[in-house]
């Protein structure tokens, strides 16, 4: 069980979940108008999320999906002390929409996927997905989210609802060149996360042919990563592989994962990341 923390957050009442040793959750609840002291109340997650999905046993695992370019100093240095804070930020995706039970969502698969690889490392990974959020809604919390976690790496997934509301790439360039600043000046390691891959098979009107966009928007946060220091997942290539897993490790409503994509995806991470840490 992690120690018990107070943070302060001037924000309304809201769940800010964190995944802790051993699969264990606890809930920090903000509690004020203003300025107010932030609980932790624990909630325990049966066992494991490791123990309690397995990886698909058609889950591309590859480095290659995963560039570190040299981008993990802090992440390293906080290995080493036994302890580390990671903060992952993005849409539904990290929130862990069309997951069948919370404990099997991308962060808590995640967190268990490091913590099998890293037995003696206290690793707590903070969710601050919100379903539905652009690059512009989540650039405008980071610094507050950056604030209270204090975390040693983030990991932000990016891109997908630009791509599906079609927002113009310039304004994207703008948020992430503030978003950089905020966390360069944290000075806290990153992780980006491109776009994921839609089904070609999709009859769901506002999915149809958007590969390509979504393909050029990972290629461009590719870019950006190499850039700016940063590592990238590329979610997007990685998905091209995802035929031999139930339903292609999405739901049925051909956008968000399913349990087995989760799982998949939460294991390409863990595996890039832990290789790159080595």
């Amino acid at each position: 069980m992690l120690d018990s923390v107070v943070w302060r957050w001037a924000a309304e009442y809201a769940p800010f979940p964190v995944s802790g040793r051993g699969g264990e959750c606890e809930l920090m609840t903000i509690r004020l108008p203003i300025v107010a002291a932030l609980a932790l109340t624990a909630c325990s997650i049966m066992t494991s999320p490791a123990a309690a999905q397995g990886v698909p046993y058609a889950c591309p695992v590859s480095p290659t999906y995963f560039t570190a370019n040299n981008g993990l100093a802090h992440t390293r240095a906080a290995l080493k002390s036994g302890r580390i804070v990671i903060l992952a930020t993005g849409s539904s995706s990290i929130e862990g929409a069309g997951a069948s039970a919370r404990n099997l969502g991308y962060v808590p698969m995640l967190q268990g996927a490091l913590q099998r690889r890293f037995p003696d490392v206290a690793i707590t990974l903070i969710n601050r997905g919100i379903g539905g959020e652009t690059m512009r809604e989540t650039v405008a919390r980071l610094e507050q989210d950056v604030a209270l976690a204090q975390p040693d790496l983030v990991i932000w997934q990016l891109g997908t609802n630009d791509v599906l509301r079609d927002r113009p790439s310039a304004d994207m360039l703008a948020e992430f060149q503030a978003a950089r600043a905020i966390l360069d000046s944290a000075q806290t390691d990153v992780v980006l996360i491109d776009p994921q891959r839609l089904p070609e098979t999709t009859s769901h009107a506002a999915l149809k042919d958007r590969n390509p966009a979504l393909g050029a928007v990972a290629t461009t946060v590719d870019q950006w990563a190499s850039q700016s220091g940063y590592a990238v997942l590329h979610r997007f290539e990685a998905m091209r592989g995802w035929g031999g897993i139930n339903t292609g490790g999405v739901g049925p409503d051909d956008l968000h994962l399913n349990d087995f994509g989760y799982a998949c995806w939460a294991e390409i991470t863990a595996e890039g990341l832990s290789g790159a840490l080595r």
